[in-house]
């Protein structure tokens, strides 16, 4: 093997590695803000805290719209849509607190997993892709494991549990609008434009809901809405630096840092059904993620001049 060759695989590896690691402090990231936000919630009012979340949120976005261009990164000719997706971005987290309210933190996670399986949904109407009958057949056996998760029709079934059902639709909804920006707008307007939103919309109840918090509380509070911020900067590094196939997956130790801190904070522990349904929850979106980079991979070779674009988070 020439020295060129195993310089290159060594960069390979190391970007890789890069990769895994930006996926796993971004998700890291998202759980202790929700854990963060089911805290406050025993005290506080949601629209408060969702503003919080979102305003200063802007802090670690302010650094991302600095690095990626500056104010000239930031124009757009599609500003509709970009105030859609806001509304859509205030809808997912309002939905997902509130639900913390009245549920474990790992179970609401395992429901908020149906979210790429929406996305595979939602790409046909919006976006025009074409999706298979095994991509399909995904998408409705996910959609099976998040009813174990709920149990609709029994007398255990939880009203709650369709808020981050609600959310992770929201979610798709967000993630759809943002690929179909990200083809004439940079990343940092696509950030800039929906937390915006959110915060000015969430800003109009405030006043209705005040309390003033403690110094703690406002210490989480900022904690809260600067990992939000900060976790869309790590999961863009790591879709930047690995294929999708490789570091999507790890989105799922979200569940993990789920099950970690429900137990130490509130000794929360899911039950048998919740680890059946995530687990088929998971295995779905695993299983979709491989079939759309197998149909990517076939797309590329039939035509090659054509760069494969990788897929974007946004939450």
């Amino acid at each position: 093997m020439s020295q060129d060759s195993s310089d290159s695989s060594d960069q390979g590896e190391n970007r890789l590695l890069i990769g895994i690691s930006a996926m796993l402090t971004g998700m890291a990231c998202l759980t202790v803000m929700d854990a963060t936000a089911k805290w406050l919630g025993e005290g506080y009012a949601i629209s408060q805290i969702v503003f919080f979340r979102n305003f200063f949120s802007l802090i670690p976005v302010a650094f991302i719209v600095w690095f990626g261009g500056g104010l000239p990164a930031l124009r757009t000719k599609r500003l509709k849509l970009h105030l859609l997706r806001g509304v859509f971005i205030l809808v997912a987290i309002y939905s997902f607190f509130y639900g913390l309210r009245f549920m474990q933190l790992a179970e609401a996670v395992s429901i908020a997993f149906l979210a790429p399986l929406f996305v595979a949904a939602l790409s046909v109407p919006i976006l025009g892709e074409k999706v298979g009958p095994r991509r399909w057949t995904a998408v409705l056996i996910g959609l099976l494991g998040a009813l174990i998760i709920i149990r609709p029709g029994t007398e255990v079934f939880k009203w709650a549990s369709l808020l981050p059902a609600t959310a992770a639709l929201s979610y798709a909804f967000i993630m759809v609008m943002g690929r179909k920006l990200s083809r004439t707008d940079s990343n940092a307007a696509i950030m800039v434009y929906g937390t915006a939103v959110a915060v000015l919309v969430s800003g109009i109840f405030l006043p209705f809901d005040w309390r003033m918090p403690s110094l703690f509380d406002w210490l989480l509070l900022v904690e809260m809405g600067v990992l939000g911020g900060s976790a869309i900067y790590f999961i863009t590094v790591a879709y930047r630096n690995a294929q999708a196939s490789l570091v999507a997956p790890f989105e799922y130790s979200a569940l993990l840092w789920g099950l970690i801190l429900g137990w130490l904070l509130w000794r929360e522990f899911p039950g048998a059904h919740v680890w059946l349904g995530a687990g088929i929850v998971i295995a779905s979106g695993i299983y979709l993620l491989y079939r759309e980079n197998q149909v990517a991979r076939q797309k590329a070779r039939a035509v090659p001049e054509t760069p494969v674009v990788r897929p974007r988070s946004f939450r």
